[in-house]
């Protein structure tokens, strides 16, 4: 499935399933396990750029880049964190056009103050709902292409209460927003809630933290709840440092790879994972 394809999927009644890339490699590895969608978030990128906490330290120009290198790479349609826009209203459709120039699919924007954090992080602030809707109003008329999808979120949930989260939402969606985030359910009865009020209007998104607030189900469940968008986002980031931390302390102890060779690729099966024979074939057409 292209860019061009992922309006009309989500038009379907069941749900699409987009676990967290960070890089190219990241997303080339689940574009060949099948995935319909990637997620990247700004949390990713600040894990493995940064080696550093989601806590707005990430700028507009490393989403972009990293955006860039993963579309030149995957045909997946790719879901992109753009944070709270960078800055205000203008700001917004900088980015909006940025990231959609580097091949975004969806462009997700949230209505946190700056600097923001994760969403699953205690002590977020959040901007007036006006404010935010002057932001999606820029972000829709910033966009080149109708098929290039916004996705409006909301962080009031832990400040505000869940009925002004819902209310934000529906404020976001009259200004035509394609798809909405409601960020840190925290339990099933306001999943149910959340989804009883809009999973019958517009494409809404669950989000899956392992360890977050919201709990986490799979795809069967929140598709019978009426998500039509579930996202794994730093599942990712979090397997690989899980297991870079024991091939590290292997290495360390036995001062060679050979007792983790069960648990790797060779030389060989990484240069076929990443296309080498292909692209050294096509490098012979020219020579």
């Amino acid at each position: 499935m292209t860019t061009d394809h992922f309006k009309s999927r989500l038009e379907r009644n069941d749900i699409v399933l987009a676990p967290g890339v960070y890089d190219a490699l990241s997303a080339l590895v689940a574009e060949q396990a099948g995935f319909e969608a990637l997620y990247l978030s700004g949390a990713s990128i600040a894990y493995t750029r940064l080696g550093r906490s989601d806590v707005g330290l990430t700028t507009y120009t490393e989403v972009q880049d990293t955006l860039a290198r993963i579309t030149e790479r995957v045909r997946t349609p790719v879901i992109v964190d753009g944070d709270t826009g960078f800055g205000n209203a203008l700001n917004v459709q900088r980015t909006v056009r940025a990231l959609e120039r580097a091949g975004a699919a969806m462009i997700q924007l949230e209505d946190q103050t700056f600097p923001k954090r994760c969403g699953h992080l205690d002590g977020k602030a959040v901007v007036p709902a006006a404010e935010m809707q002057g932001k999606l109003r820029a972000a829709l008329d910033a966009r080149a292409h109708r098929d290039t999808l916004i996705l409006a979120r909301t962080d009031a949930l832990a400040i505000e209460g869940l009925d002004a989260a819902l209310d934000r939402a529906e404020a976001y969606l009259d200004c035509g927003v394609d798809a909405l985030f409601i960020e840190a359910l925290r339990t099933p009865e306001q999943m149910a809630a959340a989804c009883g009020r809009f999973a019958s209007r517009v494409p809404l998104l669950a989000n899956m933290v392992e360890g977050g607030k919201t709990p986490v189900q799979d795809v069967d469940e929140l598709g019978a709840r009426g998500f039509r968008i579930v996202i794994f986002p730093g599942g990712t980031a979090r397997a690989v440092a899980h297991t870079l931390a024991g091939y590290y302390a292997s290495l360390q102890r036995h001062g060679s790879t050979s007792p983790w060779r069960d648990r790797m690729l060779d030389f060989d099966a990484l240069n076929e994972l990443i296309g080498t024979p292909e692209l050294l074939a096509r490098g012979q057409r020219y020579a």
